[in-house]
């Protein structure tokens, strides 16, 4: 059953900022799921996690991580040694020469430092808005969302974008959402994506922010 709500952006921002209290509430300090310990391992497993889940990623750089954790060993591994490591992921050969291009791209033009501006992210190979989003938010603090399956459809549901497209779902999302809540934001959406608001079956009797939601099936 879908129960009519006020679209207004003011009334939109008010049940945003309810519901983001409400997940501060159940959860004040989510985690990104992927499992790094500096910048650079998180941007590799972020490029890695393209079209394949955070598990099979973390199982993934386990191993890789113990031979190669900064640019210059990755670089050093090869694309035939690096696509070894990673060979169970979706779309490995790409992933892993966008890897060794990212890293000595890294080497020659960052002093193999992770960068914290967007355009200098994105003109790194393999990094598009979402991984960008997620490194500037993850490491940085930077107020913005990162716009996954999940993000996209839990915002959709709660009417909080009308999008069809993530770069037009983040922007309308930005508009809703408060940047106090940034970027916490974006974990506490795709873990309430996962948990709850799946995407076949949504377990509305006993989601947290049913109050909140336009949608109650």
């Amino acid at each position: 059953m879908t129960h009519s709500f006020d679209l207004s952006m003011t009334s939109q921002k008010r049940r945003a900022r309810r519901i983001m209290e409400i997940f501060s509430q159940h959860n004040p300090n989510p985690q990104c799921e992927l499992v790094y310990s500096h910048p650079f391992e998180l941007l590799v497993a972020v490029v890695l996690s393209a079209q394949t889940t955070d598990k099979a990623v973390n199982q993934c750089t386990q191993r890789l991580f113990k031979v190669a954790s900064t640019p210059e060993q990755i670089n050093a591994l090869g694309v035939d040694k690096l696509r070894q490591y990673i060979s169970s992921l979706g779309l490995a050969p790409t992933k892993a020469k966008n890897l060794i291009r990212l890293s000595q791209q890294l080497t020659r033009d960052h002093q193999s430092q992770v960068p914290d501006r967007y355009d200098d992210l994105i003109a790194l190979p393999g990094v598009g808005r979402k991984t960008a989003n997620v490194v500037l938010a993850e490491i940085f603090g930077h107020p913005t969302l990162a716009v996954d399956t999940h993000v996209f459809r839990v915002g959709k549901r709660l009417q909080f974008h009308q999008a069809s497209q993530p770069l037009a779902a983040e922007r309308q999302l930005l508009q809703v959402i408060h940047r106090r809540y940034l970027p916490k934001a974006h974990h506490w959406l795709i873990l309430h994506g996962r948990s709850t608001c799946i995407a076949r079956k949504p377990k509305c009797s006993i989601c947290i922010i049913k109050n909140h939601c336009p949608q109650k099936i």
